[in-house]
This record gives structure tokens, C-alpha cells and sequence, in this order.
């Protein structure tokens, strides 16, 4: 593995020790701590596996996705509570809530954003690694959606944005995880953009299955490293709430599934505005 992939998982254990000999300091900065040294391990894991990484062949679009990681996370942010962008322990969300929260409203927000910067590299290069591993062979046949399923996912997609902004409800939840797929990959793939949906066309499902795992993954370890960290949130849900791994209500697990495929749709409809032609990504 790269350097800095050994560098990363010495971060990890180093933030792991000293959250639980209570040291303040790391305990408050905990999760955007421990998810920078994820990010670094799985980067030097990603270039060790496939010659390319965020770090070492792609620097600018690893800016690029970690930019669009904190506009993205902003984004869910909106959907879970408006007053959210008052900051401070009275920004009560609909399904998730910050608690342990740094008074200081400047280093608040710089938490915030460090934390959300390393969301979608995080999927994105356990992705990387799981789809040149464990789905390296994985083949499927060939599938291209007609353009009338592309119009339903899209038009489906539309409504499932709109709605939860609309009529404020705990129980429109899943719209949230799934209505930017379902705009968004149908776009990117018309457009010849990075796609899943392509992949298929071609009979590969190496990427689809190494997004739907990497959510798998990460939520798994956000819920895990969120457990005891200082600052941390915990979640109000409407389905089987009380039934909890951690903090996340067990039903919640599988929102992570779609999550990192919208990451995914979000990201390259983005990257395409930036410069209107298909890129060769590291996902």
C-alpha cells in the first residue's frame, strides 16, 4: 500500500485510542478526524489496487468530489431541517440531530464541512477497491433501459425531490435516498457520461455492485465510529425507530444502499456541467 494509506490507518488508531482515554479534543473532532484517515487508507489502497488515486494521479478531481461532497451533504442537510442553517443545538432535524455540537459557530461550521468533504471520497474509493476485487468479474447481460423507462425513472425522480421539500413528513424519508438516482443517472447516462446504467448497457455490473457495497460499508463505519464520539447524532425515524444498531434504526441500513449511488449520479452530473464531456474518473 501507498505511504499515505499506512499513514491513514495510523490516524484511525491513534483517534481510536485517544477517544476512549477521553481526550476531549479528539472525542469533539472525532468523526471528521477518523474519516480523513479512512480516506487517506483507503486512497493508498485504491492506488496500491489500480495505479490511479485522489492523492496520487487525480488531485484535482479529488477536489472536485470533495467540493461537491460538502454541497451535496448541504443538500440532505436542507431536507432534513431548514433551521439547520441557524447552527447550534436548537437546529432539530426531521430524521437525524446533531448533539455535542463546538459552540463556536466559525469552528462549528468548519467541522460541518470537514466532515462532509470526506463523505463521497470515502464511496467513492471503497467502490474503487471492491470493484477491482471482489466484483472484478462480474457480469451480467447486457441491459439498456428503453427511453421510456428512462422518462418514468426521470419524471419519478422529479416528484421523490419536490415532495419531501413540500409536504413536511418523517415518513417521505426513503424519497430522499432515492429521488437524485433516479434524476440524475438517467441524465448521465444519455449524456455518455460516467454511468452505471452504461456499464450494464455493456453487461458490466462491476461498479453498480462496488457502489451498493461501498454504502454498505461506510454506513456501517459511520454508524460505528458515531456511536461514541463526543460530537455525534443520533436519528428520529418512523420505522421500527426503537430497533437500533448504534444509533441508526436497523431499516436505516439500507438507505446507505442507494445513498452511494446517488452520490455517484450527483457527482458526474455535476463534473459534466463543469466541462460538458465524458471524463475518465477514477470510479
Amino acid at each position: 500500500m501507498k505511504a499515505h494509506g499506512w499513514v491513514g490507518l495510523a490516524i484511525i488508531g491513534a483517534a481510536e485510542v485517544l477517544l476512549f482515554a477521553g481526550e476531549p479534543t479528539v472525542a469533539g473532532w472525532f468523526t471528521p478526524i477518523v474519516w480523513t484517515g479512512y480516506v487517506l487508507f483507503i486512497d493508498g489502497l485504491a492506488a496500491r489496487l489500480t495505479g490511479r488515486s485522489y492523492l496520487t494521479t487525480d488531485r484535482v478531481e479529488g477536489v472536485l468530489v470533495a467540493l461537491a461532497s460538502v454541497g451535496g451533504w448541504w443538500l440532505y442537510e436542507l431536507y432534513n431541517a431548514p433551521r439547520f442553517w441557524r447552527g447550534g443545538e436548537d437546529a432539530l432535524g426531521l430524521w437525524w440531530r446533531y448533539h455535542g455540537l463546538e459552540p463556536n459557530p466559525f469552528l462549528r461550521r468548519v467541522g460541518y464541512d470537514w466532515s462532509f468533504a470526506t463523505i463521497f471520497p470515502a464511496l467513492f474509493l471503497t467502490a474503487v477497491v471492491l470493484k477491482t476485487t471482489v466484483f472484478r468479474r462480474a457480469r451480467v447481460r447486457a441491459w439498456r433501459p428503453s427511453p421510456g423507462v428512462l422518462r418514468f425513472a426521470v419524471a419519478a425522480g422529479a416528484i421523490s425531490v419536490v415532495l419531501p421539500l413540500v409536504v413536511v413528513s418523517t415518513w417521505l424519508v426513503p424519497l430522499v435516498w432515492v429521488g437524485w438516482v433516479l434524476v440524475l443517472e438517467p441524465l448521465n447516462y444519455r449524456r455518455g457520461l460516467p454511468s452505471w446504467l452504461g456499464d450494464l448497457a455493456k453487461g458490466d455490473a462491476s461498479r453498480l455492485l462496488g457502489l451498493v457495497a461501498s454504502g454498505a460499508v461506510c454506513g456501517v463505519l459511520w454508524e460505528l465510529w458515531n456511536y461514541w464520539a463526543a460530537t455525534r447524532w443520533s436519528y428520529s425515524v418512523p420505522y421500527l425507530g426503537g430497533v437500533k444498531i448504534f444509533e441508526m434504526p436497523v431499516l436505516g441500513y439500507l438507505g446507505f444502499l442507494p445513498f452511494a449511488l446517488e452520490a455517484y449520479a450527483m457527482y458526474h452530473w455535476l463534473r459534466g456541467l463543469l466541462d460538458g464531456r465524458p471524463q475518465s474518473p477514477v470510479l
